[in-house]
């Protein structure tokens, strides 16, 4: 038996599945994200270790006897958390979470850096670990002097399973201290942002081990012999393991609280200019790249909080058959954006709205406004080389058919949706922990799921949609002048 665990934004997800890779069972516990300030996103880790002791005790009420056999734990976490040690590791203060944007502006002063870019692949952005450290240095200088050491969310959650300091490439790549080229942690990056090298941990790849499990959490789970802990994933990359997409020619696009479009890369081919990220996988000599809108179902859960109804009601009410597209511009940055703009401080916005319209109006705009934000994540994905003739959905906003129509069409590409079943992050994890247990090729492990049936663009609307799109690539200029 194996276990993925799956570290949310908003809760730890287990998927316990067997040594062919079926679901067993799955469980969950939720906690809270705290915003002391505006453009601040803060969890503390302990909340993370109680959620993993929940998970654990519903697995052992409810799996008692598979978990007995488990051989491996496997863990995907959310990208570019700060979690301060100190000396004694203990926790200095609460994680600096990816969708916090304090640190842009130095986020902006190690971008211009020369040399960074080349070295690390990516911009730096403000939810990238490197300038949240140097916040830290700027604005609680009594923390990061006693800064031991520097874990990444899903790092600390493996460190209170194993005891061992330990990275993977595929997160390492979201710090702008990784030579994701080479794979390795570089000085130069390192010493850029006024770092200790020693405050980093030792890296793995993410289906190698990279510790075991504690012999207390053995006793306590009833575990009968010893489980490898895996290197595991950032979530992205984890989602991809558990889809099956490795390299070149496949991709996923996933309606998420954020949106991204993904794609698999057989070698390292980075384009910073465009704002897209170039990461490492989680398995060897792989890398994938993504552009990032920061606002998908989270823009269409905002609307559903203004205006009383369920997002599946907003959508529901749009029938099946896609319509034009509406007059009504919606810009999705409710949170900054990152592809292919880089912008912490752009603010969404309404444009055309008539006395009326109603919430179906402003339904169609908001999913059209996420739509046309993913159409420029493709378009700067294929400004890398990177081709995808299809692409996979995936994400809770994948639910809804009329949503899933809208992308195919704006991104002129099919879209395959999967059978029902659990193909994401959690099952990424439990892969990964399978190749680090028993040394199987990640190939035969990370397979495809099946697909119930592909959306293909409407033929009729492909023209119109492309031509509102090209209405909606003029605005943020325009707005970002008034903002």
């Amino acid at each position: 038996m194996f276990v993925g665990l799956d570290l949310g934004t908003s809760g730890l997800r287990a998927l316990l599945i067997d040594e062919n890779g079926r679901p067993v069972g799955s469980v969950q516990s939720p906690y809270q994200t705290s915003h002391p300030h505006v453009g601040w996103s803060e969890q503390d880790p302990a909340l993370w270790v109680r959620a993993c002791e929940d998970v654990f005790a519903q697995l052992v009420s409810d799996f008692a006897v598979q978990l007995s056999e488990l051989e491996g734990i496997g863990i995907s976490g959310h990208m570019h958390g700060a979690v301060l040690l100190d000396e004694n590791q203990q926790i200095l203060r609460e994680c600096i979470l990816w969708n916090d944007t304090r640190s842009h502006v130095q986020a902006a002063e190690l971008d211009g850096i020369s040399g960074v870019r080349e070295l690390s692949g990516n911009i730096v952005f403000p939810g990238f670990t490197a300038p949240k450290l140097k916040w830290v240095a700027d604005n609680e200088p009594e923390i990061f002097a006693r800064t031991k050491t520097v874990l990444l969310p899903k790092d600390y959650l493996r460190f209170w399973l194993t005891g061992e300091l330990r990275s993977e490439m595929s997160d390492a790549a979201g710090t702008s201290w990784l030579d994701v080229g080479a794979r390795q942690w570089s000085e130069t990056l390192i010493a850029a942002s006024g770092v200790d090298s020693e405050m980093l941990p030792a890296l793995v790849e993410g289906s190698s081990p990279a510790g075991s499990l504690r012999s207390e959490l053995l006793t306590k789970w009833g575990i009968a012999g010893d489980v490898v802990v895996a290197g595991g994933a950032a979530d992205n990359a984890a989602a991809a393991c558990g889809a099956g997409i490795l390299g070149e020619g496949q991709g996923f696009v996933s309606l998420g609280t954020s949106g991204v479009i993904l794609a698999g890369r057989d070698g390292y081919a980075p384009k910073p200019e465009r704002a897209v990220h170039t990461f490492c996988h989680a398995v060897p000599n792989r890398w994938y790249q993504m552009g990032v809108t920061l606002a998908a179902t989270d823009s269409l859960n905002w609307l559903s909080g203004l205006v009383g109804q369920t997002p599946k009601e907003l959508t529901d009410a749009l029938g099946v058959d896609l319509s034009t597209p509406t007059s009504i511009s919606f810009l999705p940055y409710l949170s900054g954006e990152r592809t292919p703009h880089n912008d912490s401080a752009i603010r969404g916005a309404f444009l055309g709205l008539d006395i009326a319209h109603s919430n179906l109006d402003l339904t169609q705009a908001v999913l059209q406004g996420v739509s046309f934000s993913l159409r420029e994540s493709l378009d700067a994905l294929r400004a890398t080389g990177a081709q995808m003739p299809s692409l996979l959905a995936m994400g809770g906003g994948t639910k809804s058919e009329y949503w899933v129509q809208m992308l195919a069409t704006t991104l002129n590409t099919p879209i395959d949706v999967p059978e029902q079943g659990d193909f994401g992050a959690a099952l990424g994890a439990a892969r990964l922990a399978i190749c680090a247990a028993t040394g199987a090729d990640a190939k035969s492990v990370m397979t495809s799921p099946t697909i119930a049936r592909t959306i293909t663009p409407n033929k009729e609307l492909v023209a119109a949609y492309d031509a509102a799109y090209q209405k909606f690539q003029q605005i943020y200029p325009a707005v970002k002048a008034v903002q």
